[in-house]
């Protein structure tokens, strides 16, 4: 099985609060992954494209497999920092 999800990504617990934030008053996730995301994909909105289980950490595969599509999580631990991620499929 295969997901598709989005991500942002950010080195301290309290900025990933404060995007959450802005997501529940309605802002983009796109937007704020290209403004705010430390990752490379953050030109792409976040877009990870496809992928299974065994090819994300996993803290970051737990949560994006437990995710409905269009869900979004809270704060996601990994060595990388802060994870908000997006479930799409």
């Amino acid at each position: 099985m295969k997901i598709r999800a989005q991500h942002i990504l950010v080195d301290h617990k309290h900025e990933a609060e404060d995007i959450l934030k802005k997501i529940d008053d309605g802002e983009s996730f796109e937007q704020l992954a290209k403004n705010y995301s430390s990752c490379g994909s953050a030109s792409s909105g976040g877009d990870l494209g496809e992928f299974g289980k065994g090819m994300m950490v996993k803290p970051f595969e737990e949560a994006a497999f437990s995710l409905s599509p269009g869900e979004v999580s809270g704060p996601v631990q990994t060595q990388f920092g802060f994870h908000i991620i997006k479930r799409n499929s």
